[in-house]
Formats: C-alpha cells, structure tokens, sequence
C-alpha cells in the first residue's frame, strides 16, 4: 500500500491571502513584461506599422532593419565601444580598489582601522559639490579626456562597506590564521583564500559597478566635448531626448521620420542587452550575494 503524504490544510483566511499574493503579483509582472516586450516588438517590426498603432504585443511587418542602421552609424559604433572599454576597465578598476581598501580595514588589529573606515563613510554623508568637483577634474588635466569616466569613481563607499563586512563575518578567521602560521603573506592569503570565498559577493560589486558605468552619462556631459570619448549613453540621449536622428536618417522626408520611431526602440534593446545578459551570467552568484548582505552585514 502506498500510504499518502499528510496534506497540509490551509485556512480559509490564509487561501484568501495567498490568492491576493497570486494574484498581485500576476499583475505586477504582467505591467513590468509588457513594456519589455512590447519595445522588443518594435524593435524588428515596420516602423510604420508602430506608427499607425498596429503593434500591440508581438511584431507587426518583421524586419532587423533598425538594427543595420544602428550598427552603419559611426556615431553608434563609436559609442558602443566606448562604454564597452569604461564599463570593463572601470569595473575591473573599482573593484580592485574596493578590495584592496576592505581587506585591512576589516580586519580589527589594525591600527587606525576605525579612523580610515569613517573618512570613507563620511563621503556618503557629504560631498565637495558640482563646482568644485569640476574644478578638480580641470586641475588634474582630466577635462576631455576618457581617463575621467573611470578614474574619479574608483571607490564606492556603500560597497566598500559591504565587502568589509563581507570579510569580517563570513572569511573564516582559522583559516587565515592558519594560512599566516604556513608562511603565507598577506597578499598572498588575500589571493589564495579570501578571493576565491568571496565569489558570490564579488559577482554582486562587479554588477553594481559595471550597471553604474554603463548607464553613465553625467560625468561625460560635464567634462568631455570629444564626440570619439563619448559613451553609448550620450548619443543615446541625443537620439531619445532631444529628438535628431544622429544621421542614421536625414530627417527630411515623412518615411525619414517614422523611419525615427522604430530606431528609438531597436536603440533602447541595444544598450539593455549587455546589462541583461551580464545579470544572468551572474544570477547564480549574484542571488547568494544578495542573501549573504540580508541575513548579516
């Protein structure tokens, strides 16, 4: 006889509650789909069929035109290849000063560990202003140069904080004590040991980073006026906001311009995809990481 799993009975109020719970958020993933896949639609349909109201859901007239367009621009390309080099070398950068500046100050041994830790923390309470940055970055010799969209951020005081902590509660301390009775240097525990354990963290800071980069766009509206420095995100801007079509069409005739409401979105796909694509080469990691940070920190 096969003996039947006890069912557990729900009550009437909780089968109402879970029903509501089911059900909201029904609705809230259908309103944060929709838009997705609805510029998704646009993107590889008939401009004119966007035009006239016809793509709803899916498709209408399919077609990659949009995006030959898009990859012929210079502008484009330049853009692209920009934010591309920004957000790796950035990211790699970030996170390499990160490390290096939680790594001492978590541990508690270390003289001055409190005083460093709050002038870092202090920054996120208070900055030097927009002016006075600006000056900065003019005395350095920075203005116009690609050098400013990665080297002012090089360390984000939130993450610094949490990959300190990191290593303060979850590296265990045996392990680097018994690595330093062995023989091992600091730097070389750092790399052998506490590296490798902080996968899930890292691959949450290197997410954090590389989305700040690639979605930046402020720095280089402020410091640089060299259109081949200039990251996706300006044209982007250029296209999206102020409405020119960075000579991806002339502008001059009608099918020129519903040409326009088709580029907008097969635009807005093209600079989502990397981001997308690098939170699902993370998930793993990054949904560990997101854990670790709520239960302690």
């Amino acid at each position: 006889m096969v003996k039947k799993k006890n069912k557990i009975r729900l009550a009437k109020g909780d089968i109402v509650f879970l029903s509501f719970v089911y059900v909201f958020l029904g609705i809230v993933t259908v309103v944060i789909l929709y838009p997705l896949i609805y510029v998704f639609s646009a993107s590889v349909s008939d401009p004119s069929k966007i035009v006239s109201g016809e793509v709803v859901l899916l498709p209408k007239g399919f077609s990659f035109a949009m995006y030959s367009r898009i990859f012929n621009s210079k502008n484009i390309l330049i853009g692209y290849r920009n934010t591309v080099l920004y957000t790796v070398i950035g990211t790699m950068y970030n996170i390499f000063m990160t490390i290096i500046a939680a790594y001492p100050l978590s541990k508690k041994d270390f003289k001055g560990n409190s005083v460093f830790t709050f002038i870092i923390c202090f920054t996120m309470l208070f900055s030097g202003g927009m002016i006075p940055a600006y000056l900065n970055i003019k005395n350095l010799g920075l203005l116009n140069n690609p050098l400013v969209m990665i080297l002012p951020g090089a360390l984000s005081a939130t993450n610094f904080i949490i990959l300190r902590n990191y290593f303060m509660h979850f590296v265990p301390g045996e392990v680097l004590e018994s690595a330093l009775v062995d023989g091992a240097s600091q730097l070389k525990t750092l790399w052998s040991i506490v590296l490798p354990l902080s996968g899930p963290i890292l691959a949450v800071l290197t997410v954090y980073y590389a989305v700040g980069h690639w979605n930046s766009y402020f720095s280089a509206l402020l410091y640089l006026q060299d259109d081949n420095y200039m990251p996706l995100q300006i044209f982007l801007r250029r296209i999206l906001l102020l409405g020119t079509s960075d000579g991806m069409t002339t502008g001059s005739s009608l099918q020129d311009q519903i040409m326009y409401e088709g580029l907008k979105y097969a635009l807005i796909v093209v600079a989502v995809v990397p981001m997308v694509a690098l939170y699902l080469a993370t998930q793993k990691h990054f949904k560990k990481g997101i854990m670790i940070g709520a239960i302690k920190g």
